[in-house]
């Protein structure tokens, strides 16, 4: 019995590895604090009641974020540990096994647990505040959302201490990802941890389509959107399309491994390029869905900090609309040297190439938006603008990428490594820090310190082109991506050496924002008036942060900028925003309907988690009786009918009063 126990730990907890040792360890005891602190401060039901069972859009989207630092933790420790490997030749610090399993966890997290989420974030934060709604289209459905895709990344994070990381690469393809290649439960893992996620992918791009197309103030048509709001729009559009694809994949490389099919396999008449194809379809449109958002960030954050409307607003829709379709027509660039012949080549190297002018065609709107502007170098701006030069060298190394002959070198080499991460950090990354430093006195009432700020922005960007640079020329000198081990007489150790101390100057920008942050929390000067940067959307019309209802009156817009245009009538500045909310403290309130809290995203989710734990394991007791679980909370979800509620009169003006001092 005891040698029976002794074969199951074995096997389902990773041991050998000091540094894994480690981590379970640093689990262990971040839990036990977790657990102490909550218990010691009573602060259990305040946790249930206010945050695991919101279903409010501006909690969620705190959540959404505060999972996203944690996965940019975890993601980034990854890659220094890879960096650290690579820095001199001949180094031993990791195995090859472990080296495999770091590579493929670092690009699933980075992508799908960080990326997303922080993306997710922002648009339940802005986009109801934007639009001027109360709340998202499905309230219910946004929990659920934000639940899916916590447990699905937890699953798959759990896969680093219990049963072993996927080591197949980040989109896993056959046969590495198959039995054959890849006996254990880590691919299973993965599978099932990005299964959960994508379910809460595709959820959140139909609510929001739904969203912005039902639920914007009277008065404000398409065309007169702010431009993060259509970025998230046509994003969205490529979520409906793109996950199916994702869902439909994984499926089947899960028959594949769970009940011997071979829809990838050779020799059972199956073919891996079928699933490199349908990866590559979801996989490149995937890029888009995360950097669509950040354009509309960029957007809003010129216009704002050079006091000026966005030039060619227009055209800016038309791009974003336009690269949300192209995006679907250049998946095969990945496999340019597969063989496909001529034709294919030619057909997506044209439509790799012509993507690239909608996308230019934002750069020079953003540039004539600041021509002559009066131009405020914060924060979010200094992002802004670090943001131009880093996207425009990764959209030429891009270009020169889609040369299908050219290819036949750059491809899975450095050089490839190098324009992917320029595109993904110098566009998504950086982005998303501008959205952030720009929306968090929204969400918290206060801004983050600039001086801190300032020193996160300098250690990010030059530890950013210190890293990525020298892989440039490293790929021309052939390197080739996956290697985890090299030679002295390659003569590469000199330029890995430099990319490894970017790579670190970078891991020091991340805490500079982390003691940023704790600092700004301690020592914060409150957003008095919720118009904290000048700015032109109507989220900023309201105080910071939000009351639960948003909006005591409903505006009425009558032009883009509406409330930038509201104020300018006023005279601008300060005192016209505090006319107008005396003004708007006169109007006549009515009862607010609201959406009550429910428990049963989160029981629903938590049971999706032993669904696929269960499925990872080939535990059937634990699968099967999960996922009746799962109907039971659908079949009560059905038959519940307070679902809703009214804030009263009274209630309402009394927020008002204590969050704009003004007497109603």
């Amino acid at each position: 019995m005891w040698d029976k126990i002794k074969e199951f730990s074995s096997e389902f907890f990773v041991t050998g590895d000091p540094l894994i040792l480690g981590a379970q360890v640093s689990i262990g005891i971040a839990m036990v604090a977790i657990v102490f602190v909550l218990t010691y401060f009573k602060k259990w039901s305040w946790l249930w009641r206010e945050w695991l069972t919101s279903v409010d859009h501006k909690k969620i989207g705190i959540m959404y974020i505060i999972c996203s630092i944690l996965m940019l933790f975890r993601g980034g420790v990854d890659a220094l540990l890879m960096r650290l490997q690579l820095a001199m030749p001949n180094t031993e610090f990791l195995q090859a096994e472990h080296y495999n399993q770091i590579f493929t966890t670092h690009g699933v997290i980075m992508i799908l647990f960080m990326a997303m989420p922080l993306m997710f974030g922002l648009f339940n934060i802005v986009v109801p505040l934007q639009i001027g709604a109360r709340d998202v289209a499905y309230p219910f459905l946004n929990s659920l959302s934000f639940w899916m895709f916590f447990f699905g990344a937890m699953l798959f994070n759990v896969s680093f201490v219990i049963g072993g990381s996927p080591d197949a690469g980040w989109l896993a393809y056959p046969p590495l990802s198959e039995v054959s290649h890849s006996p254990g439960v880590g691919q299973n893992f993965y599978i099932w941890g990005i299964q959960v996620s994508g379910i809460g992918s595709l959820a959140t791009g139909i609510n929001f389509i739904v969203t912005i197309l039902k639920m914007r103030a009277p008065g404000m048509n398409l065309m007169k959107m702010p431009m993060f709001t259509w970025s998230v729009f046509s994003s969205c559009i490529i979520i409906i399309f793109a996950f199916p694809i994702l869902t439909v994949t994984l499926a089947l490389l899960f028959l594949d491994r769970f009940m011997g099919a071979h829809f990838f396999t050779l020799d059972g008449g199956g073919n891996p390029m079928m699933y490199i194809n349908l990866i590559w379809m979801w996989g490149h449109p995937e890029v888009y869905i995360v950097v669509l958002p950040a354009f509309g960030i960029f957007s809003e954050i010129v216009a704002t900090f050079s006091k000026k409307k966005l030039f060619g607003y227009k055209s800016m829709v038309f791009a974003m609309l336009i690269i949300s379709v192209l995006s679907f027509f250049t998946w095969a660039h990945h496999f340019f040297t597969m063989g496909s012949g001529a034709n294919v080549n030619a057909f997506f190297a044209i439509t790799t190439m012509a993507i690239a002018i909608p996308t230019g065609v934002k750069v020079f709107n953003w540039l004539f938006t600041m021509f002559r502007g009066r131009i405020r170098f914060t924060t979010p701006m200094m992002w802004t603008i670090a943001f131009i030069p880093c996207f425009v060298i990764g959209g030429m190394t891009g270009v020169l990428l889609s040369v299908a002959p050219a290819d036949f070198q750059f491809h899975n080499s450095y050089f490839l490594i190098a324009h992917f991460h320029q595109v993904l950090i110098g566009g998504v990354v950086f982005g998303f820090f501008a959205g952030l430093y720009y929306w968090w006195p929204k969400m918290f009432g206060f801004k983050l310190n600039e001086h801190l700020g300032k020193w996160a922005f300098w250690t990010w960007n030059i530890g950013f082109y210190v890293c990525f640079m020298p892989q440039y020329f490293l790929g021309l000198m052939g390197m080739t991506r996956r290697v985890y081990v090299y030679d002295f007489d390659m003569g590469w150790g000199p330029l890995n050496m430099v990319s490894t101390i970017g790579g670190f100057m970078m891991g020091i920008g991340f805490i500079f924002q982390v003691w940023q942050i704790a600092y700004s929390i301690k020592n914060h000067e409150r957003d008095t008036n919720g118009d904290a940067w000048d700015g032109r959307t109507l989220e900023w019309s309201i105080p910071s942060p939000a009351p639960l209802y948003n909006f005591a009156v409903l505006p009425e817009v009558k032009e883009t900028d509406d409330w930038w245009e509201t104020k300018q009538k006023r005279g601008g500045g300060e005192k016209a925003v505090a006319a107008l909310y005396a003004e708007r403290a006169k109007a006549k309130l009515e009862p607010i309907h609201m959406p009550r809290n429910s428990a049963i995203p989160f029981v629903m989710s938590f049971l999706w988690f032993f669904v696929g734990f269960g499925f990872v394991w080939n535990w059937m007791w634990m699968a099967i009786p999960a996922l009746a679980g799962v109907g039971i909370c659908m079949i009560v979800r059905s038959f519940t009918y307070n679902t809703d509620y009214y804030i009263p009169v009274d209630e309402i003006k009394s927020t008002e009063a204590s969050y704009r001092g003004v007497n109603v």
